[in-house]
């Protein structure tokens, strides 16, 4: 045994021998059953001679076909088929031979037919079962040498991903893991096999299988499995202690093959409560291609993903902007290593030095802006509000007047959810940007018809992953054993994927004629109390046991629900069902910016409380929530 597990690959000569050794024998198998074991009437037909023959013609057909070049252990349909190939073409030739043979010997053939028919036939069977045999051997002995190590589990999915995953599992010996059952919603394939493991129904047998032969691993190998199913198999997994992977989807795979690395944890962001929103518009290869383009906050989250996405759209020049040098590095390093061709031009600048943007646009005059540059974290910009005006809105205002006077095609502006019925200065912030582009937007379509830049706006909800979100943070309390810390219990947020936000900043740049604010159907908001539940259950603890859960309350400017729209807003349809544009009644252009103009007056005078005084004059519904400037909403 211990030599079985040393030898990886059987050599050809040692496969040569036992593939000539079984034509042999199975040739005196046919004359045994011809002649009903008569050992004289076999004697006096030359058996010896004839499965001799019968192997030396075999071994020159396989000198051709090369069937003893398969590694017996993956034996596969090509191997059998060469197999089939090199008894057909043998059996050909001790056909013709015969002829001959019977023609100038006296009717004497090299192989009686009958013979050559039941020596074809068993080889061809022994050939191919001693080499699953073997292969089945080894598994066994690999199994056997990890036997302390093995998983037993089940696949949830009875089809050609399911096959292709228990394959996968099968060839790695270091996996361990055994299956012991298939399970599928499909009640026609209910009682069938696979590779000799039943196919039960749903999850009903899940809980049985646990309990009776020892299953801890479940495998979810379905495509296009909807995200509400997937919920389903890993919180009854999560009841019953099983660990739960899955099969990535097919363009995953190296080099088009499955293999068991590739079969991953279930992640959280797999387990988005709605369907993940895929947008695939040709109009953006339209829009893109051949341009300049500009992405402010390139080195961010949603920034670096936006560049990802834009550099396959072919644009002549791709411009990344951001203040974060080693962030923006390792974005620039990340487009050397993965050899993207997409020209590329780095600038190291802050959209809030106006003179730094000008030498930019006048340079690099570029034709599409994305602006994804902000301070977005809401207890650091509470505390800090000087910080959120001047990047946020005077920020957005210099980028925006620049592109104006540079005659940039479309300015696609990156807001949140939190502008909505604002309770902290981030929101507030990002709201007034919104409200200037919007009004800038209305100034030019009114005093410059002939043409002008188009401005729009995308609004969406808190993005899973990205820089400062609660995913990553409750990664990292997890593994340094806890506590997991939630503000509240009945938190709730709306969460996207950044390819999701990426996308639709994407598609609201094709779709924009200026003006618009666009908005996702996000679907049910989550709360984050059972966010942080299931990723504790996923990683393989247990919540209080394992890992405490500790509600700190609520943060500076933090509220419950975030919404996606206030009171005053409505929304109307576009060519797609998950996005909606919010209408909003534009702010009056010259009053909007001479406010936000006041605002470097106040940065001056270094006074927070008249900073955001004023930018509740600005935006009257931002309304503080456990911050020190709800006294400022009192005096009102």
């Amino acid at each position: 045994m211990n030599f079985l597990t040393r030898l990886k690959i059987l050599p050809r000569w040692i496969i040569a021998f036992l593939d000539s050794f079984v034509l042999f024998y199975c040739a005196i198998f046919g004359y045994l059953v011809r002649f009903n074991f008569d050992l004289s009437a076999i004697e006096d037909n030359d058996a010896f001679v004839g499965s001799l023959t019968f192997m030396v013609g075999g071994l020159l057909v396989m000198q051709n076909t090369r069937s003893y070049e398969g590694i017996v252990r993956h034996t596969g349909f090509r191997d059998g088929a060469n197999i089939f190939k090199t008894v057909i073409i043998n059996f050909s030739l001790f056909l013709f031979l015969n002829f001959f043979s019977g023609k100038f010997l006296n009717d004497r053939f090299l192989l009686p037919t009958s013979v050559l028919i039941i020596a074809s036939l068993s080889s061809l069977f022994v050939l191919i079962f001693y080499r699953l045999l073997v292969k089945e051997l080894f598994q066994y002995v690999k199994n056997g040498v990890i036997e302390s190590e093995i998983k037993f589990g089940v696949i949830f999915g009875a089809g050609e991903a399911g096959i292709i995953a228990q394959e996968a599992i099968k060839s790695d010996r270091e996996m361990g893991f055994v299956t012991v059952a298939f399970l599928d919603d499909d009640p026609k394939k209910e009682g069938k096999n696979i590779d000799g493991k039943r196919i039960y129904k749903g999850l009903g047998q899940l809980e049985t299988l646990v309990n009776e032969q020892g299953v801890t691993e479940l495998i979810i190998a379905i495509k296009d499995l909807s995200v509400e199913r997937k919920n389903e198999i890993t919180d009854e997994c999560l009841r019953l202690n099983v660990s739960v992977s899955i099969v990535p989807p097919v363009n995953q795979w190296i080099n088009g093959g499955l293999t068991a690395n590739e079969i991953r944890e279930v992640k959280i962001e797999d387990l988005l409560s709605r369907e993940q929103i895929v947008l695939d518009n040709p109009r953006i290869q339209e829009d893109i291609q051949g341009k300049v383009v500009l992405v402010s906050g390139a080195a961010g989250s949603i920034g670096s993903e936006l560049c990802r996405q834009i550099s396959h759209y072919k644009p002549k020049l791709l411009i990344l902007l951001d203040i974060a040098e080693s962030a923006l590095y390792d974005v620039q390093q990340e487009f050397k290593e993965n050899k993207i061709n997409c020209p590329i031009q780095i600038v190291l600048g802050d959209i809030r030095n106006k003179k730094k943007i000008k030498e930019v646009f006048r340079k690099f005059k570029p034709q599409i802006v994305f602006h994804a540059a902000a301070y977005k974290h809401v207890p650091m910009m509470e505390n800090y509000p000087e910080e959120a005006i001047h990047s946020n809105i005077l920020g957005t205002k210099t980028l925006a007047d620049i592109a104006v006077l540079s005659q940039v095609d479309k300015f696609v502006f990156v807001s949140t959810d939190k502008a909505v019925n604002p309770t902290n200065v981030m929101g507030a912030s990002k709201r007034a940007a919104e409200m200037y582009v919007q009004a800038l937007n209305e100034y030019l379509e009114t005093n410059h018809k002939k043409y002008h830049t188009k401005f729009i706006t995308t609004r969406f909800g808190n993005v899973l992953g990205s820089n400062g979100s609660v995913i990553p943070l409750f990664k990292k309390q997890i593994l340094k054993g806890g506590p997991i810390s939630v503000t509240h219990p009945e938190i709730t947020r709306y969460f996207m994927t950044i390819p999701e936000a990426c996308q639709l900043v994407l598609e609201a740049g094709v779709m924009g004629e200026g003006g618009e604010i666009y908005i996702f159907d996000m679907g049910e908001p989550v709360k984050i109390l059972d966010l942080a539940k299931k990723m504790i259950q996923l990683s393989g603890k247990k919540v209080d046991e394992d890992v405490k859960i500790v509600f700190t309350g609520l943060r500076e400017g933090e509220k419950l629900f975030e919404e996606l729209l206030n009171d005053f807003e409505t929304v109307k349809i576009t060519h797609h069902p998950k996005i909606k544009i919010a209408q909003v009644l534009p702010a009056a252009y010259h009053k909007i910016d001479g406010q936000i103009d006041l605002f470097m007056d106040l940065i001056n005078k270094n006074s927070e409380n008249e900073l955001v005084a004023h930018l509740k004059t600005i935006v009257p519904e931002f309304i503080s929530n456990s911050s020190r400037f709800e006294v400022l909403d009192r005096l009102n």
